[in-house]
């Protein structure tokens, strides 16, 4: 039985390129800020990629975005990307984590379930009677933890949780400490250099549970937008592609058109203007970078273990269905639309939109 993760956070798949970049920051002696791993510019070269030291870019978007996150996790307030789903501010946010602490895993998911416990801490209760309120008996929250040894904590969609649990977070943030006060005499647990808080939010969600006034002066904001460059997203598609497959895709025959397929028809139905100029409607579902990986990835395991080894336009178009069409019927009228109209048209003179025509038949 294999035992091998399916997937491992940032700091352990790119080991090796953390290290190169630690070394070359010993080599060219940069000032670190106080707590981190690396220098800022380490840092930066890490999620934008280094060709000279062998570091691969990680995150294809707004480079100017990343510098001022960087800056902004330097200083005192916390850092919050929000932008639509799939726009890879988890990415980014783990990215981040793993430079400047080498640990991304100190991370609370926003939930409606999430409580106070989950963002400061809880008690072990049978080590609680047995010696009182002591270090070995609390149960430390992600941020607790990253207070006390000086690191990144997340807080993946943060307005998901209820208004009074993020609200617990504005004391922290400002004050930088966590009052404890069973401890007593030491009920002030101060966070050391290099603790910062980068917390995520889905410009869908805003409207789910809307931080306090309070809490957004404690973050500074900033918006992660879908890839503007249509070949810089094919780009990102078949890097991605590689890296969840592996050895399966040199069995499957992915031809660099199908992929530009799939992407031109993600980038219409998320924007609602097509490549023609021609508007249409978005769909109510999630048609983003990500979201297109995920079709991408399916069409592929689909021909290897399924098919010829062959992945077609039509695969492309059969797989979009879990995507495009979950339980909202106007949607599939939009889809259904796009087809009759703007793939008809392309389907004239492309043999590729022609099978993709053909496959779209299931899109009801």
């Amino acid at each position: 039985m294999s035992t091998e993760a399916v997937r491992q956070p940032a700091e352990l798949k790119f080991a090796d390129e953390l290290a190169r970049l630690a070394q070359d920051d010993q080599e060219q002696g940069g000032a670190k800020p106080p707590g981190w791993k690396l220098t800022a510019r380490a840092v930066r070269s890490f999620v934008i990629g280094d060709e000279p030291l062998g570091v691969e870019r990680k995150f294809y978007g707004d480079d100017p975005l990343v510098d001022r996150a960087i800056v902004t996790l330097m200083g005192r307030q916390g850092l919050m990307l929000v932008g639509e789903p799939g726009t890879a501010k988890s990415m980014l946010s783990e990215l981040l984590a793993a430079a400047i602490s080498g640990n991304s895993n100190l991370t609370i998911q926003g939930t409606a379930a999430t409580t106070e416990d989950h963002v400061r801490y809880s008690w072990n209760y049978a080590l609680l009677l047995a010696e009182g309120p002591t270090e070995r008996s609390i149960v430390p929250s992600p941020i607790y933890q990253a207070m006390v040894s000086g690191r990144i904590a997340r807080f993946e969609e943060i307005t998901r949780a209820a208004p009074e649990i993020q609200d617990t977070m504005v004391s922290l943030l400002s004050e930088k400490h966590l009052m404890v006060p069973e401890f007593g005499a030491d009920a002030r647990i101060a966070a050391r250099s290099g603790f910062n808080v980068i917390a995520t939010a889905n410009l869908r969600d805003r409207g789910v549970n809307e931080m306090s006034a309070a809490l957004k002066r404690r973050f500074n904001f900033e918006t992660v937008h879908p890839l503007a460059d249509p070949q810089f997203e094919v780009e990102l598609v078949a890097r991605q592609l590689e890296a969840e497959l592996g050895p399966d895709l040199r069995s499957v025959k992915f031809d660099r058109e199908v992929l530009d397929l799939l992407v031109t028809v993600f980038r219409d139905l998320r924007t609602g203007t097509t490549k023609e100029g021609t508007v249409i409607k978005r769909p109510e579902a999630v048609m983003s970078t990500a979201e297109a990986v995920g079709v991408a990835v399916s069409a592929a395991l689909e021909a290897r273990y399924l098919g010829d080894a062959v992945v077609t336009p039509g695969r492309i178009a059969d797989r979009m269905l879990g995507v495009a069409l979950k339980d909202n019927q106007e949607d599939a009228a939009r889809l259904r639309f796009y087809a009759d109209t703007v793939i008809r048209e392309r389907a004239r003179h492309d043999r590729r939109w022609k099978a993709f025509l053909t496959a779209t038949r299931t899109w009801r």
